[in-house]
Formats: structure tokens, C-alpha cells, sequence
């Protein structure tokens, strides 16, 4: 069956074809255990969930046209990949007062969706001065968590954890090193999906290499 990698936890976790084909475009981020329903209890009167958010693909006009909700300054990014592992693409943009001030988008011909999400990071970093005071918004849990949680860990013990190798060591190493370069921009989580409009116009400069338009 196809795998994929918790955006928490790190893990390899599988989901059947049957529903990968249920839901066209669904790129499953989460393991069983950090599923955002798990341990949810149903509101009374609530709608029932339907299944996982589809990936809308839309361009970036389409984008600012549907959504304005959302923070109006700091930087965005996201990173795909179409399946999982397979090719991908990863998108940032810097926006101040509600306006781009600049952006950058690019793919990979094989790649995974955490490379994608730590490659958006490590260009937002590098397109940065090292003065500038701006938060730095990705939806990867995985991400935050690894630089400001256990990337310092694994370099007091050179670059070793319990568990096993530490995959995606080269680009951990990179970002780490540029977020430490820029004190005065934090690494921010931003939830997926929910309307965040500079959120989305990173996810759709992150699957621009799915479109003829971007």
C-alpha cells in the first residue's frame, strides 16, 4: 500500500488505495495516532466529518479571490509532493500589509512532502536579511518541531538520536543554521486549510508544477 510520513511524529504510515481513491488530490499528513478527529468528541448538533480536506490546486488569482482572511504580514511557505514520494514543489511568499513583496516558487522531480516543507523554509530564510523581524508561518508541525525542539538535541549529540538516522539531515543542518542567523524571525506554525489566504497562496505556489497557469 502507499506510504506517507506523519507531519507530527515522523512515521511511516500506509493508507489503503481505496481511499486515496475516494478522495482525489488528498495528500494524508497525519498517522493514526496524531490524526487531527482522534480523540474528538462530536459536538452536539455537529456536522459530521466527511473525510479529509481535498487539495484544490488553485492558481493564485483564484486564490485571492476566495480567501481574505488570515495575518496580513510575515512570510508563508508550503512544500507537495503528488504522491508521496513522487515529484513535488515547494512555494514562499513575503507579504507586508496585505501586499506581496516577494516570492518564490520551485519543484523537484522526486522528492517527498517533508523536503518540500523544509526546502520552502530554508528559501524563505535565504531570502531574508539577517535584521529583518518578520514571523516565518509554515503548516508543518513536523518542521517547527524539529528546529525548535529537537534539531539543538540531536547537535549537542552529534547529529544522532535513539531512534535511528535522522532523515532529511542535510537540510535540517541548513535551516537550522539560517533560523539562528535571523533572531528576529520566528518559525511560526499556521494551520493548514482553514482560510489562512497567505497560507493557501504558499500552497498554491507550492503546486504550481501541477498547472499550465500559475
Amino acid at each position: 500500500m502507499p506510504s506517507f510520513t506523519c507531519e507530527v511524529c515522523g512515521s511511516s504510515f500506509t493508507v489503503a488505495p481505496a481511499a486515496l481513491a475516494r478522495y482525489p488530490g488528498w495528500q494524508p499528513k497525519y498517522c493514526r495516532e496524531h490524526s487531527p478527529q482522534k480523540g474528538k468528541k462530536k459536538a452536539a448538533g455537529a456536522r459530521k466529518w466527511r473525510g479529509p480536506v481535498r487539495e484544490e490546486n488553485l492558481t493564485l488569482a483564484e486564490v485571492l479571490g476566495k480567501y481574505t482572511d488570515g495575518p496580513a504580514d510575515g512570510v508563508f511557505t508550503d512544500g507537495s509532493s503528488v504522491p508521496n514520494p513522487g515529484p513535488g514543489g515547494w512555494g514562499v511568499v513575503w507579504v507586508e500589509a496585505g501586499e506581496v513583496r516577494e516570492q518564490l516558487h520551485g519543484r523537484e522531480a522526486r522528492t517527498t512532502n517533508n523536503r518540500m516543507e523544509l526546502q520552502a523554509l530554508i528559501e524563505a530564510y535565504r531570502m531574508l536579511p539577517d535584521d529583518a523581524e518578520v514571523a516565518v508561518h509554515t503548516d508543518s508541525r513536523l518542521c517547527v518541531d524539529t528546529i525548535t525542539k529537537w534539531a539543538p538535541g540531536w547537535e549537542r549529540k552529534g547529529w544522532k538520536k535513539k531512534s535511528g538516522p535522522i532523515k532529511n539531515l542535510e537540510l535540517v543542518q541548513e535551516l537550522l543554521a539560517l533560523v539562528r542567523e535571523h533572531p528576529g524571525c520566528p518559525l511560526v506554525w499556521i494551520e493548514a486549510h482553514a482560510g489562512n489566504r497567505w497560507n493557501e497562496y504558499a500552497d498554491s505556489l507550492a503546486t504550481a508544477w501541477m498547472r499550465d497557469e500559475l
